[in-house]
C-alpha cells in the first residue's frame, strides 16, 4: 500500500483500458495527483505480487453537500481489479483510508450505486460498520428529493458513514 506517484498514471490507466472500464484514463490519474498535491485528495494504491491491484481516493473536501457542510472526508473511486478481488485488497485499502481519516476527524464518509455491480461493495460497507446517513440517495453529489426522476448510473448513490473514533 504506498500514495499514488506521477509514475502510476499510464500504468493503470492502461489496466483499466484492456478491461474495458470507461473514464479511468491517465488524465484522471494526473488530475489526484495534482489534488494530492494541492492537499485536496489523497490516492492510495495496492499492488497484490508486483501487480497493481486497485486504488481508492480520499477527498478532504466531499462533493456531497452534507457531507462537506460537516466536515465529513469522503471515500471516494474504490477500484479493485476483477483478478484480485476476493483477497482484502478493498479492505486494506479501506483500512489505510480510514486510519488516515482518523488521524484528522471522528467520521469517514463514502457513496456506493445502487445497481448490482455494487453488490459487493454494499456487503463490505455493511461489515464495516457503515450506514445509511439518513438523507436517502444522492444523485451526482446532491440529495435526490421526492419525485425526481434520476438516470441509474455511477452518479446515483446511497451515502454512508462511519464513526472511527
Amino acid at each position: 500500500m504506498r500514495v499514488l506517484t506521477a509514475a502510476d498514471a499510464g500504468p493503470i490507466a492502461g489496466v483499466f483500458a484492456a478491461l474495458g472500464w470507461p473514464g479511468k484514463t491517465a488524465d484522471l490519474y494526473r488530475r489526484y495527483l495534482d489534488e494530492q498535491e494541492q492537499g485536496l485528495r489523497v490516492a492510495f494504491v495496492a499492488r497484490w505480487a508486483s501487480q497493481f491491484a486497485g486504488y481508492l481516493t480520499v477527498c478532504w473536501t466531499s462533493a456531497y453537500q452534507p457531507f462537506r457542510a460537516a466536515g465529513i472526508p469522503e471515500i471516494v473511486d474504490v477500484n479493485v481489479i476483477p483478478r484480485f478481488r476476493r483477497r482484502r485488497i478493498a479492505s486494506a485499502l479501506m483500512d489505510t483510508a480510514e486510519r488516515l481519516i482518523a488521524s484528522r476527524c471522528d467520521t469517514a464518509g463514502l457513496g456506493v450505486g445502487l445497481y448490482a455491480d455494487y453488490a459487493a461493495a454494499h456487503l463490505m460497507y455493511l461489515r464495516r460498520g457503515y450506514l445509511p446517513d439518513g438523507r436517502g440517495v444522492a444523485y451526482r453529489g446532491a440529495p435526490v428529493e421526492p419525485g425526481m426522476t434520476v438516470r441509474v448510473n455511477d452518479d446515483l448513490a446511497m451515502m454512508m458513514t462511519l464513526t472511527l473514533r
